[in-house]
């Protein structure tokens, strides 16, 4: 069983995460967000660190570099029986993120509503999708939450057994992360294929 301490939350849909953000609270998870997530989640009441705050960049690029950081990622991807690992960690001050919540921008509805070219291009999510890999890869030692369907999934082990999560869970989850990303980059691909010129 490993314990969620941190919590990284990066969230297009915010329908459906306050139940889930208030048992994290509850269980005493600390939370670390961005823009529009981190003004949700101190809207319900909650403490939210800034992603900024860690990474001591601003968010740049009209927001398209936000997350994309090596204190973030490496966050995630440390592996917490590595001591090479954990001693870089504690050099570079990066902290331990054992939660990954993520839901990506909508790229499909954007596409179906008709929109130009240039709002489906920027509908192509780079952090989110980076991160939902980032955190499947080390399921070993971080849950990997990869779309709002998920939230509820997550809610239920937290109220069986509070904020821990055994490695099957944890696979569980990552099993569903990379279907997340295969099937938004085939939908990516997909537009790019039938709109060639």
């Amino acid at each position: 069983m490993k314990r969620i301490k941190t919590a990284l939350v990066s969230v297009f849909h915010k329908d459906g995460l306050d139940e889930l953000l208030k048992k994290l609270n509850a269980e005493g998870v600390k939370f670390l967000s961005t823009g529009g997530t981190q003004k949700f989640i101190e809207s319900l009441g909650y403490e939210c660190q800034a992603v900024e705050d860690v990474t001591t960049y601003p968010s740049i690029l009209g927001g398209r570099v936000k997350t994309l950081h090596p204190k973030i990622f490496g966050g995630i991807l440390g592996r917490r029986d590595n001591e090479g690992d954990q001693q870089q960690m504690a050099q570079y001050e990066i902290p331990e993120i054992d939660l990954v919540i993520v839901d990506l921008y909508p790229f499909e509805q954007t596409v179906a509503s008709g929109a130009s070219e240039e709002d489906i291009i920027e509908k192509i999510d780079i952090g989110g999708i980076s991160l939902i890999r980032a955190g499947a890869k080390n399921f070993k030692d971080v849950v990997i939450v990869p779309s709002k369907a998920e939230y509820s999934v997550l809610l239920d082990i937290l109220n069986k057994q509070g904020a821990q999560t055994t490695v099957e869970e944890r696979r569980m989850f990552a099993t569903r992360a990379f279907g997340v990303s295969s099937h938004y980059d085939t939908a990516i691909n997909s537009w790019f294929v039938s709109t060639k010129k």
